[in-house]
Formats: C-alpha cells, sequence, structure tokens
C-alpha cells in the first residue's frame, strides 16, 4: 500500500482526502503513509536552483560537443510546439540558400515543427532522411513532412516512393528507379538535416514504434536516429536491417554541416546522449527538462 499510495498523491496528483475514499482508510493513514514513504526513500523531494535555458544551452554544447544547441522552456502535456521557433532560427542562422539540401527525419517532434511553421529560405532542396513506413500513424509519414516543410519553406520537395526497409532482393530495384536513385543521391550533398531522436523501443508501445522483432531485440539501444541505433555511449549497434535499409547513412550525417537533432523530456535523455556522442547530431533543439536531465547523467 505505500508504493500505491506514494504514486497516486505525487504522480497522479490526487489529494490524502481522495486517496483515503479510494482505499477506504483514514486521512491520518494516508498521512503516515507518505510521511514513511519519505523516510525510507520511496519519494524524494527536492527543490532545485533554476537554471536560465541559455546557461544550460551552454552547458550542454560543451559536455556533448555539439555545434550549437537551444533550450527553451516547453509546457509539460504538450512541449514539442514550442520548440519550433528555436529550430527556424537555428535554420535561418545555418546559412542555407536557394539550392542547398535539407534532409528531413520523422518522428513526432519533427512532425511538430513542421506542422506547426517553418523560416521562408527559397529555392532550397528537402529531401526525405529516409524511405517511408507503411503504417498509418502520421508521425511515420516522411513524404507528407518533406512536402510540408518544402512548401513552408519556398523550397523544392524531392519523394522517396520507397519503404526503409524492403527485403534484401527489392532494395536495388527501388535504388534502380530513376526518381527514387535522384532523391537518395542528395543524401551526399546534405547542409542541413532535421531528425527526431527515437526512444528505446522497451519505452515505446509497439504501435508506437513500429519497431520489427529485430528492432525489438536491441536490448542495449539507447535510442536511434532515422533507425541508426546506439547505446548510451555512442557506439552504434548492428541489427538485421541495417544493411538494408534505405536511409541515409551515419556516414553522410557526419559530413552534413548540420543535423539537428529535435527532442523533448526527461526520458529522452539517454538518447539525445548517446545520439550526440554516435556523431549522429551535431546540433540540438530541446527543452530544460530534457537539458537538466542529461546534465544530471552526465
Amino acid at each position: 500500500m505505500l508504493y500505491t499510495v506514494a504514486k497516486l498523491h505525487y504522480e497522479s496528483d490526487m489529494s490524502q482526502v481522495d486517496i483515503a475514499r479510494r482505499l477506504n482508510v483514514s486521512t491520518a493513514t494516508i498521512s503516515r503513509l507518505l510521511q514513511r514513504a519519505r523516510a525510507e526513500g520511496i519519494v524524494r523531494i527536492e527543490v532545485r536552483d533554476p537554471v536560465a535555458p541559455g546557461a544550460l544551452a551552454d552547458r550542454l554544447a560543451e559536455k556533448l560537443g555539439l555545434a550549437r544547441t537551444a533550450v527553451v522552456e516547453t509546457p509539460i502535456n504538450d512541449p514539442l510546439p514550442a520548440l519550433t521557433d528555436p529550430l527556424a532560427q537555428m535554420l535561418l542562422d545555418s546559412g542555407l540558400r536557394a539550392g542547398s539540401v535539407v534532409a528531413i527525419g520523422w518522428g513526432r517532434a519533427v512532425r511538430s515543427v513542421v506542422e506547426v511553421g517553418l523560416p521562408r529560405i527559397p529555392g532550397v532542396h528537402v529531401v526525405p532522411a529516409t524511405g517511408g513506413m507503411q503504417q498509418h500513424q502520421a508521425h511515420f509519414q516522411v513524404n507528407e513532412f518533406v512536402r510540408s516543410a518544402a512548401d513552408r519553406l519556398g523550397g523544392v520537395p524531392h519523394f522517396i516512393h520507397a519503404p526503409y526497409l524492403p527485403a534484401h532482393e527489392a532494395r536495388q530495384a527501388f535504388l534502380s528507379d530513376p526518381a527514387i536513385r535522384d532523391s537518395v543521391a542528395l543524401w551526399d550533398r546534405i547542409d542541413v538535416a532535421v531528425v527526431g531522436v527515437g526512444l528505446p523501443h522497451a519505452m515505446n508501445s509497439p504501435e508506437a514504434s513500429a519497431a520489427t522483432p529485430g528492432e525489438q531485440a536491441l536490448v542495449d539501444a539507447a535510442g536511434d536516429v532515422v533507425r541508426h541505433y546506439f547505446d548510451a555511449d555512442g557506439r552504434l549497434i548492428d541489427w538485421d536491417g541495417e544493411r538494408r535499409m534505405i536511409a541515409v547513412s551515419p556516414e553522410q550525417l557526419r559530413r552534413a554541416r548540420l543535423v539537428i537533432g529535435v527532442a523533448a523530456g526527461a526520458e529522452k535523455a539517454a538518447a539525445i546522449t548517446g545520439a550526440a556522442r554516435a556523431g549522429l547530431i551535431s546540433a540540438l533543439v530541446t527543452d530544460t527538462r530534457a537539458a537538466e536531465a542529461i546534465l544530471d547523467r552526465l
């Protein structure tokens, strides 16, 4: 009962009176249990000195070796739209111009910032960072992200009408298609990429991550960037789909002028750290909760 009372009060924000009614005990009993939970270390209350987002960004850049960082305060219930403005400013500051190549990844964060708005940079070429996924969830529709991003940027969209993970025998057939071949060729010219940083699949429901059994078996993965997996120290993890994916390679990401990871929430701390250490992102747009969690880990 001790753990249940602590969860209801501190995580579900239930009053002691409401908990007592639910569990059919007295309010005094609930009060004693909460005191005991604190005494036994089940609950730890910590008052932290606030750190300005700019200072957090500077510390993150130093600790993770990132070229650029932006940290913002975000609402707890819907943090991702607040990342749009700092991402837009980072894109404007990156020196993009007509003819530059912008690669777009998939995921909830990427979808959110693309939908909310991007700056006008007319004439840029916008290409998916990966083939598509035959899933109905909106955050996997990478070609739609490219269309939307190009429309907002005033750029030229390029699509990849191929799955990100075809069968071995089908991969070369897809890449031989002239339209797909021309889009994939842009990966060697990426100036800036905007990518999400994925959680380990154990922290996601199967439908949220749409992971294959091989991906779900990667128990040491701290996260992924366009399905390139890494551990918390930034070591890439091989898996059975790595060499048959239609996706920008780690080497192509590392050669890009800037790869901006977009992610929010304390639960992303290990994944963001691993992505930076792996060299799969060189810039970061995130929120204060993720930033503080990363710095605590480091």
